[in-house]
Parts: structure tokens; sequence; C-alpha cells
């Protein structure tokens, strides 16, 4: 927990205490549904928590914006975002039933007002988003595919709308068709070994390709 408050110190006393539980709650729904492997989740703040919150380094997201986390698994990057972001509303999709079993669980506990889920593919849902996040669950052009026409045009963070991605690894040949792709990489801002190969790769509206 002390990695969190390393990097984002400004905490209120509500957020530090979501955060503080959020080991509890997933070792707890672990033994129960495995959707963290065992050894990930004895560094769940590290490989899972301030993984996601890569994101908040790049993005703050504003009141009243609407974020959709595809792909979202046991809950990552959308519950410590939806922490962090309270005011900033989170639609997390996934389709294995199970996983979001565990992901309405986690928020339940956690008293989160600003997530809802739900158990399907992306391209059933029918809503626009300021922003679609996700942690490498697809090629950026298959991804791309799936998450056509769901970004709100009208634009509210100084950012463009459009997908905020984790990736790991050699991008270029993956982001070759995508001009207008910009790629943060996270050991600019979090200092751990973990992060060295790891990024956010933004990519606007107007997609190319």
């Amino acid at each position: 927990m002390e990695i969190i408050q390393k990097y984002f110190p400004n905490l209120t006393e509500t957020q530090l205490e979501q955060f503080t539980k959020l080991q509890e709650l997933y070792k707890d729904w672990n033994l129960k549904i495995n959707v963290v492997s065992r050894k990930d989740i004895d560094e769940l703040y590290l490989r899972h928590v301030l993984h996601s919150l890569g994101i908040a380094k790049v993005i703050s997201f504003k009141p009243g914006s609407k974020v959709m986390d595809v792909g979202t698994g046991g809950g990552f990057p959308g519950i410590p975002l939806a922490i962090l972001f309270p005011e900033t509303q989170f639609h997390l999709v996934d389709s294995i039933g199970k996983k979001i079993k565990v992901v309405n669980e986690v928020a339940e506990g956690l008293g989160l007002q600003n997530v809802k889920t739900t158990h399907g593919r992306v391209e059933e849902v029918k809503e626009q988003y300021d922003f679609i996040i996700s942690r490498a669950v697809a090629q950026m052009e298959t991804f791309v595919r799936w998450t056509k026409g769901k970004i709100l045009k009208n634009q509210q963070h100084d950012l463009k709308n459009g997908i905020l991605y984790l990736k790991g690894g050699d991008l270029s040949e993956e982001l070759a068709l995508y001009t207008s792709a910009t790629i943060y990489d996270l050991p600019n801002y979090f200092e751990e070994d973990f992060f060295e190969t790891k990024k956010v790769v933004h990519l606007p509206m107007k997609f190319k390709g």
C-alpha cells in the first residue's frame, strides 16, 4: 500500500481506506474464483493497482466524464481508477461471468458508486465514452475494431478522446498503422523494475487505418 502513497500522496481518507481494503477483498475472492495469479496476489499493489494507475499519470479524468474498461478481468485498470476518480463514471466489461462477479463484489465491498458492469462482449455495448481503457487484451488493430463508434465526439479533456491502452514490450510493428498514437513510457513515472518495458498508449479518436 505504501507504493500507492509514494506516487499518489494526496489521497483522501476515503481513498486510502478503499485502496487498503483492496488486498483483503481480492485475496478473499481469489480463493473462491481465481482472477489474479497466485504469484501476483502478493504483489497486487505493484503489478495490478499501480500499473492500472499508470493511466492517471497520463490523464486526470474530469468529473462527469465516462470511461469504459474493456476486458476488465478482475477489475483492472477500472477499479483502481474508479477509486482515484470518484466523480468519473466507469463501465467495466468482460465476457467471463465469474470475473464480473468478482468485480461486482469488490466494487460493493469498497462502496464504489461510480462503477457499473456488463457481462458480455464490448461489441454489444451501445453507449459512448470519453475514453476506452484496457490492459493488453488484444492487438491494437483488433481492439480498435471492437470499440469502433463507441467514443464521444465532444472533447472535455486536454488529451483527445480515444483509447488509453496499457501495453508492454516493443510496439513499433503493432502501432505502425496508427501514426497518431502517443506512447508514454511508465518508467518516466514509476522507478520500480516491473515497469521497465510498460507503457500507456494513447490513440485519439481520429484513427488511421
